[in-house]
C-alpha cells in the first residue's frame, strides 16, 4: 500500500500534459518507465540508468471503432513484489525462481466511449514483460484488432541474429546476422548483441487464442508487433475480458545468461495437470531417417519403411541399449502420391496391410520398449479434428503415450471454413492455428499423451502449463542435412540456435548422425559437422524428448562413440554456461536430475577452437570420473569428420580442462563421481 500511494504521489508533481511512474527490478538493474504523454501511453527501458529502449508507443488499432492508443487517462495504479521458486515437471533447470516487481496501469478514455485498457508491467533483473488487459465492459464488447502499437525503440545499432517472417517455408531458414537498421520483418526469438557484450532477445510469453508476433522494422532502430493476420486481414477476433500474451524482452550481460534465463517461463501459468505421473522424459531410435535419405518410403509399396518385420527390428535395437521408444512414420493409410497437398487423406486409426500395430505394440512392451505414434495432417487440420479424439483414444488403448505431430503444407495453406460456409486459407502461425495447436495440447492431454511438434506455433512456454507439451521443431533441423539443395545446415548453424530458436523452449533437432558422408543414399549431400559434434549437440540442444536419428547399423559401427547417447540424460538439475560467442561457439554443462552426473557440450563453427573450461561446477571434495569424446588430432567437419578420440580423466572442481574443437567440431563429456 505505501509503494501504491508512492506512485500516485509521483504521478501528481509531473506536469499535467504528461505522467510518468518508474518500476525497478528487484535489484535495481533494470528500469521501466510507463509514460503518458498528452494521454498516449509509452514505455522506457534502462539498465543501471543506461537507456536501451526509448519511449515506445503502446495500445492497439480496432476495426471499425477508434483505436485504443490515445485519449487516456489513469484510473488506477497497483504495485506488487514476488519472489517464489518452483519446481519443474521436467525441464533445463530443476527450481526456477521467479522474482519480480509488477505494476498494473490502469486506463480509461477521457472522452467518447470511455474504454479501459489496462497493461501490466513485471521487471525482472534479466528482462521484462508487459501484457494488456481488456476488462469486460459496456463499451466494448467483440471486437477485431488489426494492428498493435507496441514498439521496442532501441537506441543503438545492435548486431542481430534473425529470420525473415511470412515465407513458405515457415520458420526453417537459415539465421542471418546484420545490424539491426538492416533487417525486415522477423519472426520472434530476435536476438539482438551489442559492442559490449549486452544481449537482448525480443519474444512473447503464453500466446493464447491470440496471433503470434512477427516483428516489423518501422524506423532506423524501431520495431513494431506485426500480428500474423486472417485471410480477411483482420489479426485478432477476441472479446471482452481479454488477456494478451506477454511481450517479453530478455536483457543479459552477456549472450550465456540469455540461455539460462527462466522470464519466458515465468511468464506462463502453472501446471494444470493434476496427475503429471504419465509425463516422462526420454530417447527415442525411430523409422524416420532412412526416408529422409531415400532408403526407404513413408508411403506403401517395395520400399515401404513402416513394416511390422522392420519396427521390430528397431525395437529390438531400442531395448538392447535402453532407449524408451521407437518413432514410427509413415505406418498409417494416406501417405501414397503427394501427400503434401492432400493432406485429407490421411487416416489416423487405419495401419497399412503390412503394420501390425496391435502386434507391434504387444511386441514392444514385452521388450520394455512403447511405440511412438506419428500424425502427419499435411497441413489439413480440419481432417485432423474430424478425428482427433479417436486417434488419440486409439493410441491411448494400445498403450502409446507419445505422439509426433506434423504440419507439413506451405504458406497460407491451412484450410478453413468460415461462418458462411466459404473455404479459406489460412497462415500456421495465425489465431486459427494458435487455437488448433492448443486444442491438440489439451486433447491429448486428456488422453495422457506427450507431444512432440513439428512445423508447429514457436515455443513461448505454455509446456509449464501443459507439461505433456514436451518438444518441437520450429527451425531448420538435421534433415537438412539429408537432401537440402543448399548444402544443409553450415557449421555455425547449430551455434546460433541456442541464442535465437532455443532461447523459445525444447527443440526436437534429431541429432546424433555418425554416417556423416551419407555415401551410399545421398552422395550429394552430408552433415557438416564432426562426429563428436553430433555427440556435443544432445548437451546443447535441449529437448525432453530426444531422437538416436541414424540407422542402429550406423550406431553398432561405431558402438563406442555411442555409449555416449546411450548414458546422456534428457531432464536436468541444473544448467550452466561456460563459454558463448553468438554463431561462433558455446559450451554448456548440464547436471543430471536423478544421479550425480554431470555432462558438458561444446561445439564450433567452421573455425577450430581451444577453450579452457573450469570444472568450478562440480562438488568440491569431491573426485570424478571425465569421460571425454573428442574430435581427433587430425579431425576437420569436410576432410575427416570421422576422426575422433575416447579418453578417460580423473577430474575435480579445481581442473581446468582444454577444450580442442576442430573446425565444424565439438567436444561430449560425461562426469561422474568415483569418491564421496
Amino acid at each position: 500500500m505505501l509503494k501504491r500511494i508512492w506512485l500516485l504521489f509521483f504521478c501528481l508533481f509531473l506536469p499535467l500534459s504528461a505522467q510518468q511512474i518508474t518500476l525497478q527490478s528487484p535489484s535495481g538493474i533494470l528500469k521501466l518507465n510507463f509514460i503518458l504523454d498528452q494521454g498516449r501511453p509509452y514505455y522506457q527501458v534502462y539498465r543501471f540508468n543506461e537507456i536501451l529502449i526509448d519511449s515506445s508507443r503502446l495500445g492497439f488499432v480496432l476495426k471499425k471503432q477508434p483505436p485504443l492508443d490515445a485519449n487516456f487517462k489513469i484510473t488506477d495504479l497497483t504495485t506488487d513484489s514476488v519472489d517464489q521458486t518452483w519446481e519443474q515437471v521436467w525441464g533445463e533447470a530443476a527450481k526456477i525462481r521467479n522474482h519480480y516487481n509488477q505494476l498494473i496501469v490502469r486506463l480509461q478514455e477521457k472522452s467518447g466511449l470511455q474504454r479501459r485498457l489496462y497493461i501490466v508491467f513485471r521487471v525482472y533483473d534479466d528482462g521484462i514483460g508487459f501484457r494488456y488487459q481488456l476488462p469486460d465492459q459496456k463499451n466494448l464488447k467483440q471486437f477485431e484488432i488489426m494492428d498493435e502499437r507496441t514498439e521496442f525503440n532501441f537506441t543503438h545499432d545492435y548486431s542481430a541474429w534473425w529470420i525473415k517472417a511470412y515465407q513458405w517455408n515457415r520458420y526453417e531458414y537459415l539465421y542471418q546476422n546484420s545490424p539491426l537498421s538492416q533487417i525486415d520483418t522477423v519472426h520472434t526469438p530476435f536476438t539482438m548483441e551489442g559492442n559490449d557484450g549486452l544481449a537482448i532477445s525480443i519474444h512473447e510469453a503464453s500466446l493464447t487464442d491470440f496471433a503470434s508476433m512477427t516483428l516489423a522494422r518501422t524506423g532506423r532502430y524501431k520495431l513494431e508487433a506485426d500480428l500474423v493476420p486472417w485471410s480477411d486481414g483482420v489479426k485478432v477476433k477476441a472479446q471482452t475480458p481479454m488477456i494478451s500474451p506477454w511481450r517479453t524482452i530478455q536483457i543479459a550481460e552477456t549472450p550465456g545468461d540469455l540461455i539460462t534465463s527462466y522470464l519466458i517461463l515465468n511468464l506462463n501459468e502453472p501446471n494444470k495437470l493434476k496427475d503429471v505421473s504419465w509425463i516422462k522424459p526420454g530417447k527415442y531410435v525411430g523409422i524416420w531417417w532412412e526416408m529422409h535419405i531415400g532408403k526407404s518410403t513413408w508411403s506403401s509399396g517395395p520400399k515401404h519403411g513402416a513394416t511390422t518385420e522392420n519396427t521390430k527390428k528397431y525395437i529390438d535395437f531400442a531395448a538392447k541399449y535402453g532407449f524408451d521408444g521407437v518413432l514410427v512414420e509413415g505406418w498409417n493409410t494416406g501417405w501414397d502420391g503427394d501427400w503434401i497437398k492432400n493432406g485429407e487423406k490421411f487416416n489416423f486409426t487405419t495401419p497399412y496391410p503390412d503394420f501390425d500395430i496391435k502386434q507391434l505394440t504387444a511386441y514392444a512392451r514385452k521388450k520394455g520398449v512403447q511405440l511412438i505414434g506419428h500424425h502427419e495432417t499435411g497441413g489439413s487440420v480440419l481432417n485432423y479434428e474430424a478425428q482427433m479424439e479417436d486417434a488419440f483414444r486409439f493410441y491411448q488403448k494400445l498403450g502409446i503415450h507419445i505422439v509426433k505431430t506434423g504440419y507439413v503444407a506451405h504458406g497460407r495453406e491451412i484450410k478453413r471454413i468460415d461462418e458462411n460456409g466459404q473455404v479459406q486459407y489460412e497462415m500456421h502461425h495465425g489465431q486459427f492455428m494458435v487455437r488448433h495447436y492448443r486444442k491438440v495440447v489439451e486433447t491429448a492431454a486428456k488422453y495422457h499423451i506427450m507431444l512432440d511438434v513439428h512445423e508447429p506455433i514457436k515455443d513461448t512456454g505454455i509446456r509449464r502449463t501443459y507439461p505433456n507439451m514436451m518438444t518441437r521443431e520450429g527451425a531448420r533441423g538435421q534433415e537438412f542435412n539429408a537432401w537440402s539443395a543448399d548444402g544443409g545446415n553450415p557449421p555455425e548453424h547449430t551455434v546460433i540456435l541456442p541464442f535465437t530458436r532455443l532461447l523459445a523452449g525444447p527443440m526436437d533437432f534429431t541429432p546424433g548422425i555418425f554416417d556423416i558422408m551419407l555415401s551410399e543414399y545421398r552422395p550429394n549431400n552430408r552433415v557438416n559437422t564432426t562426429l563428436a559434434k553430433q555427440l556435443a549437440l544432445y548437451v546443447i540442444i535441449f529437448s525432453p524428448l530426444q531422437m538416436a536419428a541414424d540407422l542402429p547399423e550406423n550406431y553398432e559401427a561405431h558402438r563406442d562413440a555411442f555409449q555416449f547417447i546411450i548414458d546422456v540424460p534428457v531432464d536436468w538439475e541444473e544448467t550452466r554456461v561456460l563459454h558463448a560467442r553468438i554463431g561462433d561457439y558455446v559450451t554448456i554443462v548440464r547436471k543430471d536430475r536423478h544421479s550425480d552426473d554431470w555432462y558438458l557440450g561444446s561445439i564450433t563453427d567452421e573455425h577450430g577452437r581451444i577453450l579452457k573450461a573450469p570444472l568450478y561446477f562440480l562438488d568440491q571434495n569431491r573426485k570424478y570420473m571425465a569421460e571425454i569424446y573428442r574430435d581427433g588430432d587430425h579431425a576437420d567437419w569436410q576432410s575427416a569428420p570421422l576422426d575422433y578420440f575416447i579418453e578417460k580423466k580423473i577430474v575435480d572442481a579445481n581442473t581446468v580442462l582444454t577444450l580442442r574443437l576442430a573446425p565444424g567440431g565439438g567436444t561430449a563429456i560425461r562426469f561422474y563421481p568415483i569418491e564421496k
